[in-house]
């Protein structure tokens, strides 16, 4: 679902059917105190309210709940939380309506738009992830059949993948609609008898790797890292064709970033110093992934949680 942009190497995941411009908003009370005017500051400079967009995958919400809860009890900021898809975060930027987004994948035409043409988004450095799309197999599928990770092979196991929604068709799972894929295209450049289907969900598309690893069903489908689900399940990429510009035969790799309101960036605010210093690893997005979708907890604990016990690596951040 591109909504007219024809990019199929970007991070995959804006969608084209219209959500609310603003979503359920979960907003953090700064220090006890509703007037944030009143709130503690740092460097002498006030921290004036926080737009936080929040995109629909577990990992970004680690990102985003990690430097805003550092931002309420830290700088004394009010957040306010949007959950936004990419497309929407990003127009969101000139109105006022979104301050940061904090995982960024790619999105040449939108950075072209709102960085180079309108400047009402800043680009705020790498988040430190490394991102990686691609196809997956359950792992005891991979053990079974070792060759099914090369895609020459792909179409002698078509038949095993088939179901009632691919037909006669080998079946490709993916994630949310919303998410942009370029699988389409990788089939058709290939000459694969697969069809994409649609899991409807990162939650969807994770159990139906899990379930089929537990009863030894086959499945293949997008997925991608940083990723809580490989903490418990090494699930197995196919090997695609390596990646060129405008091959439509395999994803780049990504090097995610931050893109904040140019407003934002030079509103002198110390919550946009802590988003431009934030920088960790796929390790440590895992973790706080895990603990929100692995052992139930939320965002807010889960980020408190990784802020209690990575001291040195959060006050780097607050410098």
């Amino acid at each position: 679902m591109r909504t007219g942009l024809k990019q199929p190497v970007s991070r995959l995941r804006f969608t084209a059917v219209a959500i609310a411009t603003t979503a359920a908003m979960s907003v953090l009370a700064a220090c006890g105190s509703g007037n944030v005017k009143n709130a503690s500051t740092a460097g002498g400079k006030s921290c004036d309210p926080v737009n936080m967009a929040v995109n629909p995958w577990v990992g970004y919400e680690a990102d985003a709940y990690v430097v805003g809860r550092l931002m309420q009890k830290r700088l004394g900021c009010q957040v306010t939380y949007k959950n936004l898809s990419e497309q929407l975060s990003w127009a969101g930027f000139g109105s006022g309506e979104v301050d940061v987004i904090m995982e960024n994948w790619g999105h040449q035409p939108l950075v072209k738009k709102y960085v180079k043409g309108d400047h009402s988004a800043t680009v705020a450095g790498q988040t430190g992830n490394v991102g990686i799309i691609g196809w997956f197999v359950p792992p005891w599928l991979a053990k079974a059949h070792p060759d099914i990770t090369n895609w020459n092979n792909l179409n002698k196991y078509a038949s095993k993948f088939q179901t009632s929604e691919s037909g006669s068709q080998g079946q490709l799972l993916d994630g949310d609609p919303s998410f942009v894929t370029s699988d389409a295209s990788i089939i058709k450049k290939l000459n694969l008898n697969y069809k994409v289907v649609y899991a409807g969900s990162e939650a969807a598309l994770i159990q139906a790797f899990r379930t089929a690893e537990m009863n030894h069903t086959w499945a293949i489908g997008y997925f991608y890292k940083p990723q809580w689900f490989f903490l418990e399940e090494n699930l197995a990429q196919v090997q695609l064709p390596k990646y060129t510009p405008g091959c439509s035969c395999n994803y780049p790799l990504y090097h995610l970033d931050k893109v904040v309101a140019t407003s934002f960036a030079k509103s002198g605010s110390p919550a946009y110093n802590l988003v431009k210093n934030f920088h960790w690893t796929n390790d440590d997005q895992n973790q706080v992934a895990a603990y929100i979708s692995k052992d139930g907890m939320s965002p807010s604990a889960a980020a408190d949680k990784w802020i209690a016990d990575n001291a040195s690596k959060v006050n780097a951040w607050l410098k």
